[in-house]
């Protein structure tokens, strides 16, 4: 009788241990699986984010872009402006700055 109690025992050991082995599957699965959902849900917010900061900074080079060729066109407006208001002092002023970068480069 204590032979067969031994031999019970051993057996729900062995399935206590086969049920330990399933649970613990089970749970290095669950585990898996949720650090693969982190981490795809962490990779989806960087890429997110990267995209958003991206955004930002080329609307701000094409704000840049923007405001220097409007400061260039108002330049260039001025200046054919003073040029059609005084024509030959224009002329007289080109003329001598051409004389002075010629003289420059001479030497």
């Amino acid at each position: 009788m204590e032979a067969k109690s031994s031999q019970d025992e051993y057996n729900q050991v062995k399935k206590d241990l086969q049920q330990l082995r399933e649970d613990l599957a089970t749970l290095t699965k669950a585990v898996s699986d949720g650090q693969k959902s982190n981490i795809s849900s962490l990779r989806d917010e960087i890429r997110r984010e990267s995209q958003e900061a991206f955004d930002q900074v080329r609307q701000k080079g094409n704000d840049a872009f923007n405001r220097a060729r409007d400061a260039g066109d108002k330049a260039v407006h001025d200046v054919e402006h003073k040029i059609e208001e005084r024509p030959f002092l224009s002329i007289v002023l080109m003329f001598l700055a051409g004389v002075l970068v010629g003289k420059l480069l001479d030497r």
